[in-house]
């Protein structure tokens, strides 16, 4: 098939390359804009830009879809199909029909649940015991567009966010070729979304990642598990802010303390009371320092009896 491809974070670029190792014809790629990133803020391509340069493929970086320009040099290609992965630009509905075989999808969750941008770290905030990639259809909706096919993955409650992008991107790449060869001879026929059982996954925010010790012990683990490796769960602890990179339930045996209290410093890790249970932190950041094991950290200073507070407003 001739194939558009449009996509930018590293998360897009195993479809990439199962889409060339398939056969496919890429006729062109397209990818964000080059960003600042850096200590020196130059520009940078994205993860795909630098793939399908590697593969020799054309690449585009349009600001937006939405003139009549790119359109038309988009229709010009005259493409069995776009293949549309972690974009992060809006196809407009005119773009969505120029394809013969229109737009397919792939996104990181079991769809009707986890629209939108951030469904992997949904998911494991939810405490989901399962998940997945939906190949669909793309319509004007946010993630609403009719299924092709799915591939589940399922949780077993001590992955990170990077783990499940990983494992999720891999998922999608394997099943996007047979899903096109699918579509294009009618053998898969795309079936609606149900209706009920939908969820929105909103955009991570910073400060969602600030630890309120006041919570369940398993729920600020799973807290922690989400927002690895961005933008990684933190806590103040001597007037420093200092990022918890992991930690796992326990220990069993509970031990009496306020919320964010450290009451043991153990050959595990740093066992902090919680709002019900406690948390064993194995894997610590002190401001300006590199990551370390929290049972590291113990042993460079007296911890326990110190406790992690809420930020100052």
């Amino acid at each position: 098939m001739k194939v558009v491809y449009a996509g930018t974070p590293e998360f897009a670029v195993p479809p990439l390359h199962a889409l060339v190792e398939a056969g496919h014809e890429v006729c062109r790629v397209y990818t964000q804009p080059d960003r600042p990133a850096g200590r020196g803020r130059k520009p940078t391509p994205s993860p795909v830009k630098q793939a399908a340069e590697a593969l020799g493929l054309p690449v585009r970086q349009p600001a937006s879809l939405r003139d009549d320009e790119t359109q038309s040099s988009l229709a010009a290609l005259q493409a069995d199909v776009m293949v549309v992965v972690a974009y992060g630009l809006i196809l407009p509905p005119e773009v969505l029909d120029i394809p013969r075989l229109g737009c397919v999808n792939i996104h990181a969750s079991l769809l009707p649940r986890w629209r939108g941008a951030a469904p992997i770290q949904r998911a494991i905030l939810a405490g989901d015991s399962a998940t997945g990639v939906s190949l669909m259809r793309m319509d004007a909706g946010l993630d609403t567009g009719p299924v092709l096919t799915t591939a589940s993955l399922p949780l077993h409650g001590d992955e990170t966010a990077q783990q499940v992008h990983d494992a999720l991107s891999q998922l999608g790449a394997h099943a996007l070729p047979d899903a096109l060869t699918g579509l294009d001879d009618g053998s898969l026929i795309a079936e609606a979304q149900p209706a009920e059982g939908s969820t929105y996954a909103p955009k991570l925010d910073k400060q969602e990642a600030r630890i309120d010790w006041t919570q369940e012990a398993e729920t600020i683990q799973r807290a922690i598990r989400a927002f690895n490796p961005w933008p990684v769960a933190h806590s103040p602890l001597d007037g420093a802010n200092t990022r918890i990179w992991s930690a796992r339930l326990g220990p069993a045996k509970l031990h009496h303390g306020a919320p964010g209290e450290i009451i043991a410093a153990t050959e595990e890790g740093l066992v902090v009371a919680c709002g019900n249970g406690a948390l064993t932190v194995t894997e610590l950041q002190f401001p300006g320092k590199r990551r370390m094991a929290a049972a590291e950290a113990a042993r460079g200073r007296s911890l326990t009896g110190k406790r992690f507070s809420p930020l100052e407003s």
